[in-house]
């Protein structure tokens, strides 16, 4: 576990993220005089000025001196902003990967028990993921309020902001619970599972149903983090949360025999570990700081608010993943399989390029709760380009893991086949998906929901007609591994291609960067 913080001193900043900056346009003060680089009052040039804002202290008329100056700091600048996004996108990375490693974890297992029971766990998964995807507003809104409020200067309603969330996020995940395990049978039906298929996606959406609370909870709890741009702690719940699950993975379906059920119960528990491990340092942080702790209707009502966009937005793109998971069920259980393992890959490696969008989600959020726009700008520009080098990283392991490693998720040649075309196809892509990525977790930082609800519901139009038009030619598909690169190939083209227009679009504008003129 990991210590919390020392109430006696609770503004201090600790190691787990980035010294934030002062309120005089400086981007990077340190209060020692250690920055390299020191802007005027006003955002400008980035060379020196002297104490009191007034003339630029190298006055000798050295024209070359002062242009090397302004280079230097220009460089040193732009280091320090990618240290900036690297000190809370590696840590961040931890907690986002906790849902995908859960089902990487049950999908590597429960694979060798039978192409029937993976088959139902991508059925039962989809359930679980789309759900939790939906509630991904709990941790997108509180890190943009949390970090907007600090920012601001406004620290204890920041945390007031992100304990409502909390709550939010617990009262939703019992509801949801109870109504997902009274109504998963007919919805795993509805998505296309039949016969010996749905039995097992039922049972494996049994066993996990009732630790959505705790992982919600995981979600909001991160919000705060975020925003304090605290995250290491998120990285400890990560990695411990995935060791507990697999030990009980193999325990549960392996030693005990309880087959996908027990994979859906491992995945409980440790939804349920993190949750708590999380919460307890998140209301020990908001108390040091005298924030209160109880459930405020109002906070919670506004924290629903601002949520109800971002619900919308995520609800037109899991609509988008359902109908492409329907899709391939239609396919065969072997495309149906072989997608889920794909999936599974796919939605694990998003999670390093959302990373660098959630850390750029939160310095953007604070430098416009600041009145830094200039800064809020030229952060989007590194997390941009940050997003796109690493999806190029990312991508070639992504495809290499496909032609060297398919044999882990599956016994059978047919199905380790279409694995490999499903992952080399997602490689190609993924520098897209990195820089778009990168961009939504931006404009999700700046407020700008209702654009991206708009374009995403757009989006999801495009991408919903377009599904059908595959579906109506798959006699013209001639073999599976035709099917599963058609799945990938439309999904980055239209999905993800769209939303790279869009963002790019609003990106270029300035419209994104006065959040206080859309509320």
């Amino acid at each position: 576990m990991t210590s919390t913080p020392t109430p006696s001193n609770p503004h201090r900043e600790s190691g787990d993220g980035p010294a934030r900056a002062n309120t005089n346009g400086s981007a990077h003060a340190n209060g020692n005089g250690g920055s390299p680089a020191h802007t005027n009052g006003n955002g400008g040039s980035p060379a020196h000025t002297n104490g009191n804002g007034g003339s630029p202290a190298h006055t000798n008329g050295d024209v070359s001196a002062s242009a090397s100056a302004s280079t230097s700091a220009s460089a040193s600048s732009s280091r320090g902003t990618w240290r900036r996004i690297l000190a809370l996108a590696v840590p961040t990375f931890g907690q986002l990967i906790a849902e995908p490693a859960f089902i990487l974890i049950d999908t590597a297992v429960v694979g060798h028990i039978g192409d029937a029971a993976l088959a139902g766990l991508s059925i039962g998964s989809t359930i679980i993921l789309t759900t939790v995807g939906l509630c991904v507003f709990l941790a997108y809104g509180t890190t943009s309020q949390v970090a907007r409020l600090i920012g601001a200067g406004r620290r204890r309603e920041g945390l007031e902001a992100g304990i409502d969330g909390m709550w939010l996020a617990f009262g939703i995940g019992v509801v949801v619970s109870i109504a997902l395990f009274l109504a998963g049978r007919p919805l795993c039906a509805a998505l296309g599972a039949s016969g010996e298929v749905l039995d097992q996606a039922q049972l494996y959406l049994n066993a996990v149903v009732f630790g959505l609370p705790g992982m919600l909870l995981v979600y909001a709890a991160n919000g705060i983090f975020r925003g304090l741009q605290k995250v290491r702690v998120t990285l400890v719940a990560a990695v411990a949360g995935a060791a507990l699950n697999t030990v009980l993975e193999l325990l549960f379906v392996i030693a005990f025999g309880w087959g996908i059920a027990g994979s859906g119960a491992a995945t409980f528990v440790a939804q349920w570990f993190m949750g708590i491990f999380l919460t307890v340092p998140a209301v020990l942080w908001a108390k040091a700081d005298g924030a209160s702790v109880r459930p405020r209707l109002s906070g919670i009502m506004r924290s629903m608010g601002d949520g109800v966009p971002l619900f919308l937005r995520t609800l037109a793109l899991r609509a988008c993943l359902v109908a492409t998971v329907m899709l391939a069920a239609r396919m065969g259980v072997a495309v149906l399989a072989a997608y889920q393992a794909v999936n599974a890959s796919w939605n694990f490696v998003i999670n390093m390029l959302d990373a660098i969008g959630i850390a750029g989600q939160a310095l953007v959020a604070t430098e416009l709760g600041a009145g830094r726009r200039a800064e809020a700008r030229r952060m989007t520009s590194a997390a941009g380009r940050a997003g796109a080098l690493a999806g190029v990283v990312i991508g070639a392991g992504l495809a290499l893991t496909g032609l060297l490693a398919a044999p882990l998720f599956s016994p059978s040649e047919s199905v380790r086949a279409l694995i490999t075309v499903g992952m080399v196809t997602q490689g190609v892509f993924l520098p897209l998906c990195g820089w778009m990525w990168a961009l939504d977790g931006i404009l999700i930082g700046a407020d700008d929901y209702r654009y991206l609800a708009a374009t995403c519901g757009l989006t999801a139009c495009v991408y919903l007609c377009t599904l059908g038009v595959v579906d109506r030619l798959d006699t013209a598909l001639t073999s599976d591994a035709a099917r599963m690169a058609a799945l990938w190939i439309v999904l980055n083209v239209v999905f993800i291609g769209l939303r790279a227009v869009f963002n790019a679009l609003r990106a270029r504008s300035d419209a994104w960067l006065t959040p206080a003129a859309r509320r």
